[in-house]
C-alpha cells in the first residue's frame, strides 16, 4: 500500500533548493537572482528556486527512475491504472500521444464528429483515417451529447479494420454517455477503448458523478488536472492499462510530443494535486457537487433562465451528468451567450467558462465555496430582471426541429495529406466536388459539417448558407464569413 500522503517529487526538489547549491545550470536566471524585478516581484523567490532543471536527484521525466516515478506511481494507484504518466504541455499532448500510441498511417480510428481540435491534431499527426461517429443532439440546447453505444457498434460493423475506439467523456457540458457499455461492445472487437476525459479527473471522487473511464474499463484515458482539481494550467495525466495498449509505444509517443526541459514547478502543482485529492478529494468534490447542484436549483427560479439538469437523464447520449457543471441556457432573455458573457464580465465581475449562441457554461470546483456560488446567482438574477435583448431564435430553431441534415461527407485523403497537400483558396459557393483542407464548424451544435481530407458536396454548400443566413457562429476556416473555403489544389 502507497503512502497517499507523501509529495516525493515536490519533496526532492525542496531537499535541493535547501542544500544552497550553487547552480551553474539552467535556467538562467539562477533560482530567481537574475530574475528581472518585474516578474520577481509577482512571483515568490521561493517559487523562482523551484523552477529547476535535469539533476539526477530530481529525475527525468522521459526515463524516470527516482522522484518521478515515484510520484507517476502514486497516481496510478489513487486512480487504479496500471501506469500513469505526467503531462506537462496540456491534455492536448496527452490525446496526441495516445492517438499515436493505437494508430499510424493509413490506420482507421473511430471518434465522435464533434471531436475537439486537439484529437483532429492528432489524427494529423499519425496519418490516421478518421471514421466519424454522430453524436446526439439536444435541439433544445443547441448542445452535441454523447455517442450511443448504438452509434459506437453500428461504426464497428461498418469498419472492422478500425485500430480502436475514442470516447469524449463528460462532454465540455458535463454530458455523459454509457461508458461502461460502449467498453464491452468495443472489446468485443478486440480493440482499445481511447478516452478523452479532459473535464473529470474529479469523477473518481463523487458517486454522485459519471463513472470515470478507468473505472469503465478504458484502456487509455487522458485527464486535464488543471481544469477541475488543484494544479497548475497546462499539467494533465494519462492513464493506461497493459493488454491492449502497448506501454514502451506510449512512453515513446509521450516523450515524441513533450518537452525535453519539463517545467519542474508544473509537474510538482501534478504531485501536489494527486495528493490532495487522495486525502480530501471526497470531501471537496461532494462539496462542489452540493454547491453547484444548489446553483441549478436557485437559477431556475429565475425568469427567463434556464439549467439543464436530470430532466435531461436518459435522453439519447445522456446516461448521466457532471453536476459540477452548470450550463445556463440565456436564450430566453433573447441575448446569446456571448452577450451575457460581455454583460456578466463588465456589469457583474463574473466571468464564464465559456458562451455559445444559448448557453453559459460555470465551472464549480473544489476552489469555490457558497459567497462564489451566491454571487453567481445574484448576478443572473439581476442580469434577468435588467438585461432583455431583442434576439429572434426562430430560423436556428426551424432548423435544427426539421432535422435536415445533410449525409456525411466523403473522406477522400486523409486528413494528414490534406493539411500538408497544396492547398488553394476558391469561392465556397464554387467549392462542390473539392477536396477540404480545413475545418467548417457551425454552433450550435458544434459538430463539424466539413473536416479535411473530405469531398465538398452542394448539399453541403447549401445547407451551410442556410445556417449563416439564420445568424449561426462559424467556426475553423481561415474565412470566418466562408466566402473561401481551403482545399487541396
Amino acid at each position: 500500500m502507497l503512502d497517499q500522503r507523501k509529495v516525493p517529487l515536490l519533496a526532492a526538489m525542496n531537499t535541493y533548493v535547501n542544500d544552497e547549491v550553487i547552480p551553474f545550470h539552467t535556467p538562467g536566471h539562477k533560482m530567481g537572482k537574475g530574475m528581472h524585478q518585474a516578474l520577481a516581484d509577482l512571483v515568490p523567490q521561493k517559487t523562482l528556486a523551484l523552477d529547476l532543471a535535469l539533476m539526477t536527484e530530481l529525475d527525468d521525466l522521459h526515463e524516470p527512475h527516482g522522484p518521478i516515478k515515484a510520484a507517476q506511481d502514486l497516481a496510478a494507484d489513487l486512480y487504479g491504472a496500471d501506469h500513469s504518466f505526467f503531462v506537462v504541455n496540456g491534455t492536448t499532448g496527452g490525446i496526441y500521444a495516445m492517438i499515436l500510441t493505437i494508430a499510424g498511417p493509413g490506420d482507421k480510428i473511430i471518434v465522435p464528429r464533434n471531436s475537439h481540435r486537439s484529437i483532429i491534431g492528432g489524427i494529423i499527426l499519425s496519418g490516421a483515417i478518421p471514421v466519424f461517429m454522430q453524436p446526439e443532439v439536444d435541439n433544445e440546447l443547441g448542445l452535441a451529447m454523447g455517442v450511443t453505444p448504438e452509434a459506437v457498434s453500428q461504426a464497428l460493423a461498418e469498419h472492422p479494420d478500425a485500430k480502436g475506439v475514442l470516447i469524449i467523456n463528460p462532454t465540455y457540458y458535463g454530458v455523459a454517455t454509457d461508458l461502461k457499455k460502449i467498453v464491452d461492445i468495443v472489446h468485443g472487437h478486440g480493440i482499445p477503448v481511447v478516452v478523452d476525459e479532459a473535464h473529470g479527473p474529479h469523477l473518481k471522487f463523487s458517486d454522485r458523478l459519471p463513472v470515470q473511464a478507468l473505472d469503465a474499463g478504458a484502456d487509455i484515458v487522458a485527464q486535464s488536472t488543471h481544469k477541475i482539481i488543484g494544479a497548475l494550467t497546462q499539467c494533465s495525466l494519462v492513464h493506461c492499462r497493459e493488454g491492449r495498449i502497448r506501454v514502451p509505444r506510449l512512453k515513446a509517443m509521450l516523450q515524441l510530443v513533450q518537452s525535453t526541459s519539463p517545467n519542474y514547478i508544473l509537474l510538482a502543482s501534478l504531485d501536489v494535486a494527486r495528493m490532495q485529492m487522495a486525502t480530501q478529494g471526497r470531501e471537496l468534490i461532494e462539496r462542489a457537487v452540493d454547491l453547484a447542484n444548489q446553483a441549478r436549483q436557485e437559477i431556475n427560479k429565475i425568469p427567463g433562465l434556464y439549467c439543464f439538469g436530470e430532466e435531461k437523464l436518459g435522453n439519447p447520449g445522456v446516461y448521466s451528468m457532471d453536476w459540477t457543471k452548470v450550463t445556463v441556457t440565456v436564450k430566453g432573455l433573447g441575448l446569446k451567450g456571448a452577450e451575457a458573457e460581455r454583460i456578466l464580465r463588465h456589469k457583474y465581475k463574473v466571468q464564464v467558462e465559456l458562451s455559445d449562441v444559448y448557453n453559459i457554461l460555470f465551472l464549480i470546483t473544489l476552489g469555490d465555496t457558497e459567497r462564489e456560488v451566491e454571487a453567481l446567482v445574484a448576478a443572473l438574477r439581476d442580469m434577468a430582471a435588467t438585461h432583455h435583448g431583442t434576439r429572434d431564435f426562430s430560423a436556428i430553431n426551424s432548423i435544427y426541429a426539421a432535422g435536415k441534415h445533410p449525409a456525411s461527407p466523403e473522406q477522400v485523403i486523409s486528413p494528414r495529406d490534406a493539411l500538408f497537400g497544396n492547398t488553394c483558396m476558391v469561392p465556397f459557393r464554387d467549392a462542390a466536388g473539392m477536396t477540404c483542407a480545413e475545418i467548417v464548424t457551425f454552433y450550435p451544435p458544434g459538430i463539424p459539417l466539413l473536416c479535411p481530407g473530405e469531398k465538398i458536396s452542394q448539399e453541403i454548400i447549401d445547407y451551410c448558407h442556410v445556417l449563416q443566413q439564420a445568424g449561426l457562429h462559424i467556426s475553423g476556416p481561415e474565412d470566418y464569413l466562408l466566402k473561401t473555403i481551403k482545399v487541396v489544389d
